[in-house]
């Protein structure tokens, strides 16, 4: 006779070497990548679809310039390694595009905001440089007269986010991954003191790790044995246009970041940005009408692009983005409960760096010496704030 417990179903419904809760296109890639060095794997994913959180609700850039100086090596390790190569290597087209990013300011102050993220990527080694109100119109002339300046990384780019997470999936899932979608899970679960069971209401998965890439709702997962991730919900929304005639081809972003986006092959532009209103609304869950926010982020666009205030929206969609306290992602293994990593927080930075960090992730896991140094992203960097 099968217990129910507050926690799910004490039944062992499967058993693999890792068990990862998450299918966007972090824990997608991080199947990927412990795929390939032979383990088995289960990914579990509360939402029927794969991918249908942050993961395609963004606006695709792949990105170096912008980032805090944590994240730079990072972005920059995936754009030379392994965005160029990824659709040949996943076997399907992931749309990258290396064009360049403009990060847009309408004011003397959002100026200085651009000259610092300048300074930053330059320090690191980053192509980015200023561009004044006429090299910004040289370069993209659509753009309104209100433009004053730019910064200008021309190693950026932009992807389909949609498309990369489903073609990490079809990758693992041909390596031998499991994906079970539709699932809910109640927690993590230690046995000797080691996370390797993660409970759901359907039953028990067990594996010798359990990796939490669950976006927002990786903290409460992890509160389960004990741990705290500081950070908290950002409303995104995301919205797409009819097909134009070809207008530029640069990732475009703003000081404020009030908007960003990109032309798609086929025309269409895809747009996204914050506007606030889950503070003002005082959402704190679910998702709300694309209604409510879609129109904030319809007038900056406007304001950057005149000539797509006729452009006809076609679908839009709203999510959850995991924004860190520190505005930087947690990406460790957990020393206080063996077995557990954890990947999430991204900040609505994780699109661009997922390639690397599903590669990092999987060798935290496997206790291997990792590609990149991550200890600017562990999770006990929080401690002193306690």
């Amino acid at each position: 006779m099968t217990e129910r417990t507050s926690e799910g179903i004490d039944t062992l419904a499967g058993m693999a070497d890792f068990v990862i809760v998450g299918a966007g296109v972090i824990g997608c890639a991080t199947a990927y990548n412990l795929a390939l060095r032979g383990h088995s794997v289960i990914v579990l994913e509360k939402d029927e679809s794969i991918g249908n959180g942050g993961s395609s609700r963004n606006g695709g850039g792949v990105r170096q310039s912008g980032r805090d100086a944590r994240e730079l090596p990072l972005a920059m390790y995936a754009v030379e390694n392994i965005w160029p190569g990824l659709s040949d290597e996943l076997g399907a087209d992931v749309e990258y595009v290396k064009r360049g990013n403009l990060r847009l300011g309408k004011t003397e102050h959002h100026l200085e905001i651009l000259q610092g993220l300048a300074r930053t990527g330059v320090e690191h080694g980053l192509d980015m440089r200023m561009l004044d109100a006429n090299e910004v119109r040289e370069m993209n002339p659509f753009l309104s007269d209100e433009v004053i300046g730019a910064s200008w990384c021309p190693t950026d780019g932009h992807a389909n986010p949609l498309r990369t997470t489903l073609a990490f999936y079809r990758r693992a899932r041909e390596l031998g991954v499991r994906f079970i979608s539709g699932v809910q899970v109640t927690g993590v679960r230690k046995l000797h003191g080691r996370a390797c069971q993660v409970a759901t209401t359907t039953g028990l998965y067990e594996g010798d790790g359990v990796i939490l890439a669950a976006g927002l709702g990786t903290r409460t997962l992890a509160a389960s044995v004990g741990i705290d991730v500081p950070m908290h919900g950002l409303l995104i929304e995301a919205l797409v246009t009819e097909m134009e005639p070809t207008m530029f081809p640069q990732m475009l972003g703003t000081a404020d970041a009030d908007f960003y986006g990109h032309q798609t092959a086929h025309g269409s532009f895809v747009f996204g940005g914050d506007s606030g209103l889950e503070e003002a609304n005082g959402y704190a869950g679910g998702v709300p009408t694309s209604s409510v926010t879609a129109p904030a982020i319809c007038r900056s666009i406007m304001k950057y692009v005149p000539r797509l205030a006729d452009a006809k929206i076609v679908r839009t969609w709203s999510g959850w983005e995991d924004e860190s306290a520190d505005g930087v992602p947690v990406i460790s293994s957990i020393d206080e409960v063996p077995g557990l990593t954890i990947a999430c927080a991204f900040t609505g930075h994780g699109f661009g760096i997922s390639p690397i960090v599903g590669r990092l992730v999987a060798e935290l896991a496997c206790g291997e010496e990792t590609t990149l140094d991550v200890s600017a992203f562990r999770y006990d960097r929080f401690h002193a704030w306690a």
